[in-house]
């Protein structure tokens, strides 16, 4: 761990090549500009919207602010296993206006920045543009499609049950550790 600085300032002229927006900048760009962001994710989200659609909603921070996305079905194929598999993330896509200053970014690609950077290592700027213009990973999901009885059909790549072995399901026999010193009671 360094926390004499952000995580992202490794990669500062990587960043610096590929023209990434930071966060402190999109409120200035204008509605449907296309960028490219970067930045540590801190936050998924995969609610069910109104349309019946499955939207992930990630946040990742870059020093300057946060940066909200929003990877809709049309990119979850190429995408998901990325976002849900990295921790450091460059995401290309549209600017998106919420009112005022609040600015989302329209997902349409990502990548894992740390994969970038080795690219970058190993053959400058050039293989960095190469892997970018590579496709995704298609028709790959990060799960299986699961429908409803109600006709509802479930995002390959939401959470549909919790990690570990059906053991760890069952509740804990206690609800508090007791020891000398503990100020929990003793179950």
């Amino acid at each position: 761990m360094d926390v004499s600085r952000h995580v992202l300032s490794f990669y500062r002229p990587l960043l610096a090549a590929l023209r990434a927006v930071p966060a402190a900048d999109l409120p200035r760009r204008p509605p449907g500009t296309d960028v490219l962001v970067a930045g540590v994710k801190v936050a998924t989200q995969t609610p069910t919207v109104r349309s019946g659609q499955r939207v992930i909603f990630a946040t990742l921070d870059d020093a300057t602010g946060p940066v909200d996305l929003a990877f809709f079905e049309s990119v979850q194929d190429r995408c998901a296993a990325t976002v849900f598999g990295s921790w450091l993330l460059a995401v290309r896509g549209r600017v998106r206006r919420a009112g005022g200053r609040a600015v989302s970014i329209t997902a349409t690609a990502c990548w894992d920045l740390a994969f970038l950077e080795e690219e970058r290592r190993r053959g400058g700027p050039e293989a960095v543009r190469a892997a970018m213009a590579r496709p995704g990973p298609s028709g790959r999901p990060v799960g299986r499609r699961i429908v409803q009885p109600t006709g509802f059909a479930m995002s390959p790549y939401s959470d549909v049950g919790h990690a570990g072995s059906p053991a760890a399901s069952r509740p804990p026999a206690k609800l508090w550790h007791a020891s000398t010193g503990s100020s929990g009671p003793a179950c």
